[in-house]
């Protein structure tokens, strides 16, 4: 599959790329982030998948996270993927911020007009590793994954439907149990359907209560002011609690006065690339 490279900046002595493809799994054109360390122009690389939330692009944790310094210190190229199919001219698809364009959920769409084009779930799980792993100086067996918000939720349900292809999972704020919540009861119903049995295949609470792979060492931050946590959107103490009862370790950190935006992804980041620095250079 042909890259085309549309950025490059030298950071921290290593690079920040963006680059474009044509993807088979979405039928698109797709553009992702990709940290590569000064490490990575002498030797193989663990990789790191970063997934954004709602609205985002592959640019805002590239630009705003702060994370290249960390990653170029610990030796770990990052990839920062869009988060939805662009451009598919499908009906419907810009009509709200939290449905279609920039709100692929992860998931692999079943219904009409979106099982075409949105299946985020196969595209992060299978094509982009395949493409990095063909197209970079990786270690394939390396790999750790971890997001924000919907991306958190993306992270943490391809951690437990994957046991043992990631080393590691973080997350930021992540939608804990979409079933019962607004955000997530409107996107998988509009690309899974009305029966809810389907939907539980990705919610990380549903599935961590049947997870039977190799240990997980889950590191979640969550800000106490963030708006969304309030709003019941994101409900972390459903995850926790299944955690608990099925004994996968979680280490969950309640962050006092921080909210959802990148100013809190910024002062924590370094502890999450650290958390997977120790699973991927063991």
């Amino acid at each position: 599959m042909a890259l085309k490279q549309v950025s490059s900046n030298r950071c921290f002595e290593g690079f920040q790329k963006v680059f474009e493809h044509d993807s088979a799994e979405l039928k698109c054109k797709m553009k992702f982030g990709i940290y590569l360390p000064p490490k990575a122009e002498t030797g193989k690389c663990p990789v790191l998948y970063w997934l954004s939330g709602l609205t985002c692009t592959e640019q805002n944790f590239i630009t705003k996270a702060g994370f290249q310094q960390a990653a170029a210190e610990h030796g770990l190229i990052v990839v920062a993927p869009d988060t939805s199919p662009r451009g598919c001219n499908i009906e419907g698809e810009d009509e709200s911020w939290d449905f279609g364009t920039g709100a692929g959920f992860y998931v692999d769409a079943t219904e009409e007009p979106w099982k075409t084009n949105y299946r985020m779930y196969s595209y992060i799980k299978d094509e982009l590793p395949k493409l990095i792993n063909a197209n970079f100086p990786t270690d394939p067996e390396r790999m750790s994954i971890f997001g924000h918000s919907m991306g958190g939720h993306g992270a943490l349900i391809l951690a437990l439907k994957n046991p043992g292809k990631y080393k590691s999972v973080s997350a930021f704020a992540p939608i804990c149990n979409p079933i019962q919540c607004q955000w997530g009861k409107k996107a998988l119903g509009g690309y899974l359907g009305s029966d809810v049995s389907k939907w539980e295949a990705y919610d990380a609470t549903q599935l961590v209560k049947s997870y039977a792979g190799s240990p997980l060492d889950i590191l979640i931050d969550q800000g106490k002011d963030d708006q969304f946590l309030s709003a019941g959107q994101l409900l972390p103490d459903n995850f926790i609690a299944a955690c608990t009862e099925q004994k996968v370790p979680v280490v969950f950190r309640l962050q006092q006065g921080y909210d959802h935006s990148y100013f809190f992804i910024a002062t924590f980041i370094n502890d999450h690339i650290k958390h997977h620095a120790k699973y991927l250079n063991a």
